[in-house]
């Protein structure tokens, strides 16, 4: 097993630092991926929120889109939050014209499902395999997802209020993502969560 596993942070837009320090909190070593050999050297990779037309573009601009479909295909972990779940669904709803994603996630998301920046809001999401206690879950700008195949877990669903229900965390094999930002609170679950998912992930890889 890879003790400390290197789990890279796609670093052309969003929160990056704030999600490096929930992995190095998580007990892993983080490194910014921005070009496609630096993706060679992770273990595993976060997809972190910001604006998913943009990471789209400075993707396909950086070169990384191709690369980063390929190392998900061959299965590196991978964990999507807020934009960057929509970065891991095989389908997008009210997507830009052209919006193009990585993929690998049997799931249709809808961007920007629960409303614009003033709409953002907190609420508990009880998530599987985390504890008994809510997580206390921060949404801005963020999706939802619609529908998913049958191969996804859904890890949790939103909490009161007249979107209740809906999901807002899955998992799929070495994949997961959650529509809320884990990096921006104190309560490093997900992240944990994640970086353990890595080291199973490399000690069957040998």
């Amino acid at each position: 097993m890879t003790a400390v596993p290197t789990i890279g942070v796609l670093a052309l837009q969003g929160d990056v630092r704030e999600h490096a320090r929930a992995l190095e909190a998580a007990g892993a070593r983080t490194l910014g991926v921005r070009r496609p050999e630096e993706l060679e050297r992770v273990d595993g990779l976060v997809l972190p929120g910001g604006e998913s037309t943009a990471m789209w573009r400075l993707a396909r601009a950086f070169e990384l889109l191709e690369p980063l479909r390929k190392r998900i295909e061959a299965g590196m972990p991978a964990y999507g939050s807020c934009a960057g779940m929509i970065m891991l669904a095989d389908r997008i709803v009210d997507g830009a014209e052209g919006q193009e994603t990585i993929g690998g996630i049997d799931m249709t998301v809808r961007r920007n499902a629960f409303g614009r920046q003033v709409d953002s809001f907190e609420t508990g999401v009880r998530l599987t395999g985390m504890g008994d206690t809510p997580y206390h879950a921060v949404f801005i700008r963020a999706p939802w997802v619609e529908a998913v195949g049958s191969g996804v877990e859904v890890l949790g669903r939103a909490g009161g209020g007249p979107n209740a229900g809906r999901i807002v965390a899955v998992r799929q094999g070495r994949l997961m993502a959650t529509a809320f930002h884990p990096e921006l609170t104190g309560d490093f679950r997900v992240h944990h969560y994640f970086a353990d998912l890595v080291r199973r992930a490399a000690e069957e890889a040998g």
